[in-house]
């Protein structure tokens, strides 16, 4: 255990129903992000950056890739004698005929086991589909500092946003009072981000009475929240400032590559002292083209461009024809746009090809256009 005996725990188990045919085979955690991340990556070195060393992965749905992808623990240098990365799947039947969790207490009760096994003094959990940098450490300073029950990481939103997410509702002295789950008319704007700090034993004797509950959502913000604040133990709001992005639509994915396009984009993935480490996939450098035309895009290892791209993010190996223009896009890995081909406020998916002369999306476009199927090209 790490020197401030706290294990986290990672809930990476979401259908990413919102993201579409990028979900189908792949679980939400391990879609591709900034060029040649996953979205798993940042909560795995926050942990690895925080001084935590020992991780759980909680996954469910099209989970294989996921598994292997996390295992892997030597990527976060989680994978000493001391530390680790240990994948959890379900091991109990919620219905009939799905081995799921029923919620994201439920999660964390079915593994009280293995936590105990570690003997935490306090328990972190986090969403493993959000783009973030955080010190849980300044986090758990704080949760220690105010002898908290549990601590809630909470980021100020647009007032107009407010009812799409949980509201901690807060006194003077940032201790929780009310906690409002998507409310119609919000009382404040600071969100939940998923993001935990509990005193474990506190926590483990609310799970082992939530799991006897008939009624219960076994949810954290539905049921475990709720409930402490019935009982008036110490809930507190910390208040991160910095960049934090929920991705859990094709939209809010594709303004996330964006922005990286932006000089103060306050995420700085080249920041040294706060890395975020990934696969370290094995391609060619990228190819520029004679006469390919190229501004503000974020272009990664792999890429050969030979058209026109700009205000976009090419992921590896994706590649753009002679001829071809990418604007306002993003291409995933291994994506291809042929020769003369067009691609304007789209998002094409891995290993997708957009055919020779074919055009895709819109500049008119509310929303981003996914492209998730090979593109014929015209004839």
């Amino acid at each position: 255990m790490s020197q401030n005996s706290m294990l986290a725990m990672i809930l990476a188990g979401g259908r990413g129903s919102r993201l579409h045919d990028l979900t189908n085979k792949v679980a939400k955690p391990a879609v591709a992000y900034g060029g040649k991340y996953r979205i798993v990556d940042f909560p795995l070195s926050n942990c690895a950056n925080s001084g935590i060393d020992v991780v759980g992965v909680l996954t469910q749905y099209e989970s294989i890739e996921l598994n292997s992808y996390v295992a892997a623990g030597g990527r976060w240098g989680l994978d000493t004698q001391d530390s680790g990365v240990y994948v959890l799947p379900p091991r109990e039947k919620a219905d009939a005929n799905l081995d799921v969790y029923r919620g994201t207490a439920d999660a964390i009760s079915q593994n009280i086991d293995f936590i105990d096994s570690f003997s935490p003094e306090y328990l972190l959990i986090l969403s493993g589909d959000h783009i973030y940098k955080m010190n849980y450490s300044k986090m758990l300073a704080y949760h220690k500092e105010h002898k908290a029950d549990a601590t809630i990481a909470v980021i100020p939103v647009p007032i107009k946003e407010a009812s799409r997410f949980g509201i901690m509702n807060t006194d003077e002295a940032d201790r929780i009072v009310e906690f409002e789950e998507k409310p119609a008319n919000p009382k404040s704007n600071l969100a939940s981000m998923g993001i935990y700090i509990f005193t474990w034993k506190t926590l483990r004797k609310l799970l082992i009475a939530d799991v006897k509950k008939t009624d219960s959502s076994h949810d954290f913000g539905k049921d475990i929240i709720p409930a402490l604040l019935a009982e008036g133990k110490g809930v507190f709001a910390y208040k991160f400032e910095g960049y934090w992005k929920d991705v859990g639509t094709i939209d809010s994915l594709w303004e996330a590559n964006m922005d990286l396009l932006n000089p103060d984009n306050a995420l700085d993935l080249s920041d040294p002292t706060w890395k975020i480490y990934t696969e370290d996939v094995i391609a060619l450098p990228q190819y520029i083209g004679a006469n390919a035309s190229i501004s503000n895009a974020y272009v990664t290892q792999g890429c050969v461009i030979s058209g026109e791209v700009r205000n976009s993010v090419l992921f590896t190996n994706s590649k753009v024809g002679e001829g071809a223009k990418v604007i306002d896009s993003v291409l995933m890995p291994g994506a291809v746009v042929e020769d003369g081909a067009t691609v304007i406020r789209a998002l094409v998916a891995n290993d997708i090809t957009v055919g020779k002369n074919a055009v895709v999306g819109s500049a008119d476009s509310e929303h981003i256009e996914l492209v998730a199927k090979k593109v014929k090209g015209a004839e």
